[in-house]
């Protein structure tokens, strides 16, 4: 196939194109040549006592829009990112810490042959058999194994997620959801159930997007719901998509553009940065309606050391028919102020 590339800043990036066949796991690895790539871990954990807790763990690779043909080995040629966070109701407000680093004499990394990743200190890799996130944070610590229940979920179209109308709008993109948890928070064992993001693009957000809402919820009977829309100043959907997965086994059914809507249900306005979210949310899919409910309102992570931002990243319930059908993440980007990537 022919390489087609977008052009920002006088760099060439590739375009993300229909028709590539991801391969795992080669894909699982970083993709240096595109702009960005982010490998994104949320999920429930559960401590011996039955406290329930959520926690997050992104890590990011970024390609600067800037000309790296300088030798030095201290040249900004690739950049990682994390972001680590836990939502613990008995603090009653998120608990969250970031990491930044040029890929530069060892202090950060994504490497291309296999899952690994890591900056200061902070890893997520994968042996073949389970992912392990290591995060050691100013208020807290975890060391989680994750073990995948099934083949990784194509999302879109057999992985090419269009995230706009535009040509080169588009992600690669699958999940890993149904991840069976255990390891240690705070030197305490854990068990749970998590959910795993890995997309790379050149081009992610649409022309005219502020930012975007997302939800990945583990469905009980072991099915999946992924779902986002990208969206303009006013609220206007841009774009939306999704994929649903009905109980384990079973077919993932893709949505088209249009077929997912987000309904604002409830508004938190966040005493830190003076940002409204809509923290409570109605998802509405041709498969299903979900309502998804905040496991605390204080869960807005203040990213602006690092990727320059502020969102809401939080663990949700999902309600069908009156009753919980699930758990997971939301996430509201774009609400402080429009999202630059």
């Amino acid at each position: 196939m022919k390489r087609r590339d977008f052009v920002l800043a006088g760099l060439a990036y590739p375009v993300v194109t229909p028709g590539y066949r991801l391969q795992f796991p080669r894909d699982e690895a970083a993709h240096p040549e595109f702009r960005q790539e982010w490998w994104y871990v949320t999920g429930w954990l559960r401590t011996l006592g039955g406290a329930e807790i959520g926690f997050q763990a992104t890590f990011f690779r970024a390609r600067p829009d800037i000309l790296t043909d300088n030798p030095s080995d201290f040249t900004p040629r690739q950049i990682v990112l994390a972001h680590a966070a836990i939502s613990d109701p008995r603090r009653g407000r998120l608990q969250h810490d970031e990491r930044a680093a040029r890929v530069a004499l060892g202090l950060a990394g994504a490497a291309e042959d296999a899952l690994k990743v890591w900056v200061d200190g902070w890893r997520f890799d994968f042996d073949g058999r389970a992912y392990r996130a290591k995060v050691e944070a100013r208020e807290f610590s975890y060391d989680l194994v994750l073990l995948p229940q099934g083949p990784p979920l194509l999302e879109g179209d057999a992985g090419f997620s269009r995230k706009g109308r535009g040509e080169a709008e588009a992600s690669y993109y699958y999940s890993r959801p149904q991840l069976a948890v255990h390891g240690y928070l705070d030197g305490k064992k854990v068990t749970g159930l998590a959910w795993l993001d890995h997309e790379w693009s050149s081009a992610y957000l649409p022309a005219g997007a502020e930012g975007w809402d997302w939800c990945g919820i583990n469905l009980e009977g072991g099915g999946a719901l992924m779902a986002f829309r990208m969206r303009a100043a006013s609220g206007k959907r841009l774009y939306s998509g999704g994929t649903l997965v009905t109980h384990e086994g079973a077919k993932p059914v893709p949505f088209k553009d249009g077929e997912v809507q987000f309904e604002p249900l409830s508004t938190w306005r966040s005493p830190h940065s003076g940002a409204s979210y809509p923290i409570g949310m109605r998802v509405w899919t041709p498969a299903g309606v979900w309502r998804l409910e905040p496991l605390i309102r204080d869960q807005e992570l203040d990213a602006r050391a690092s990727t320059g931002t502020i969102y809401w990243e939080g663990a949700v319930t999902a309600i069908g028919q009156n009753a919980p059908r699930g758990r997971g993440y939301l996430e509201l980007t774009g609400y402080w102020k429009p999202l630059r990537l």
